[in-house]
């Protein structure tokens, strides 16, 4: 673990932060969001409690009323307020939120010099932590200005035009596959034991579906038939009344980052539950790939990644590999207890910091989730 990764990661959310008012980052839109102050406590919160009370001799926590606040979900760590709540958090302000990251900084100065393996590791773990923080800061304030009438833009300027490749198809021959993370570098437990996986020949999409074949899908009807859709995902499109993704606006424009744009036809389309990624390659007469299927794929010549554009569904239920247990202690809640009703995307997004994804690494959602920046590829 470098102390660059640590000063980096911890100036990378500051700055991520820094176009928003008082007024944007106390905001919290529906239960599943939390304010983007919270994300700037919360992360300070991980490296105190988990690495300078243990490891640092005299460490004096910043304020002893906190740790109920800024506690996510470790239930071994003491209580918690209420997840759906965060928003009525006005004080501590944000002000002192950052005294509180200056405060946690310092420490974590004096203790990586002479800090031992196991607190290193724990720094390392906690940079990746923040810097899944740091993408859901950016999803979290894009809903909740996506429920501003005004549709205020996170960042000033246009995106780039999207020049999608001409979609083909990449061949797989199937046959017994390494899957999960090993060897060097950093890995989250869930990516790991590496294991073999027996994978038929297959199919898959070069690159994603775009928004203009998206659009081909709606236009011929594609919220309009059960056929096409899940049990489940066909009772959601009817409980929440979907006919379109998230941020499409009945004008034709989409939300994103940049605010209202124009729908450019080769950007990867956004926003998607896997319900609604389900019933676009039923449409189109293919499937999702199943994770082990996408992550042998990243070998083939012509497969884009595309960490910088959109997560990508798969098929597959998130669920622990052989032979994965939990750590000892409270980073032992950090991924498996999740393993249960959730699917596993891969890739990475436009809201990925830079390095942080790599072939191996699972990301998960519940089906309906629609608010990340999620998309999908096409296999069969």
């Amino acid at each position: 673990m470098s102390t660059e990764l640590l000063r980096a990661t911890r100036a990378r959310t500051l700055a991520l932060a820094e176009p928003l008012s008082d007024e944007d980052a106390q905001l919290q839109s529906m239960p599943d969001a939390s304010p983007a102050k919270w994300h700037l406590a919360h992360t300070s919160w991980f490296f105190e409690t988990l690495v300078l009370q243990p490891h640092l001799p005299g460490y004096r926590v910043f304020d002893e009323r906190w740790p109920r606040l800024f506690n996510s979900y470790y239930e071994s760590l003491g209580p918690r307020h209420a997840r759906p709540q965060r928003g009525l958090l006005s004080r501590p302000s944000l002000a002192e939120v950052k005294a509180y990251r200056r405060h946690v900084d310092a420490a974590l100065a004096d203790l990586l010099p002479f800090a031992p393996a196991a607190a290193r590791a724990l720094v390392e773990l906690g940079c990746h932590h923040e810097q899944q923080h740091q993408e859901l800061l950016l999803t979290d304030i894009l809903h909740a200005f996506s429920c501003n009438p005004l549709l205020p833009a996170y960042q000033a300027g246009r995106p780039a035009a999207a020049n999608a490749p001409a979609q083909r198809w990449l061949q797989h021959a199937g046959g017994i596959v390494d899957i999960g993370h090993a060897g060097a570098g950093f890995g989250f437990d869930n990516e790991g034991p590496s294991h073999r996986v027996l994978l038929e020949a297959f199919e898959i999409g070069n690159r994603l579906v775009s928004c203009g074949e998206y659009a081909d899908f709606i236009a011929a009807g594609g919220y309009r038939e059960p056929l096409l859709w899940l049990s489940d995902g066909w009772a959601t499109v009817q409980a929440q009344g979907w006919q379109r993704p998230l941020y499409w606006q009945p004008d034709g424009s989409v939300f994103g980052l940049h605010g209202a744009q124009a729908l450019d036809p080769d950007a990867p389309v956004m926003q998607l539950s896997f319900y609604e990624a389900c019933a676009f390659a039923e449409w189109a007469g293919a499937r999702l790939p199943t994770e082990f299927e996408w992550e042998a794929a990243t070998a083939l010549q012509g497969f884009e990644q595309a960490a910088d554009q959109a997560w990508q569904w798969t098929r597959s239920a998130y669920s622990p590999y052989p032979g994965f247990r939990t750590a000892a202690g409270a980073v032992g809640e950090y991924n498996g207890k999740f393993m249960v009703g959730q699917q596993v995307l891969r890739g990475g997004s436009l809201a990925t910091p830079p390095g942080h994804a790599r072939p191996s690494y699972r990301n998960f959602f519940p089906p309906a989730a629609r608010w990340q920046f999620s998309g999908l590829r096409l296999a069969r």
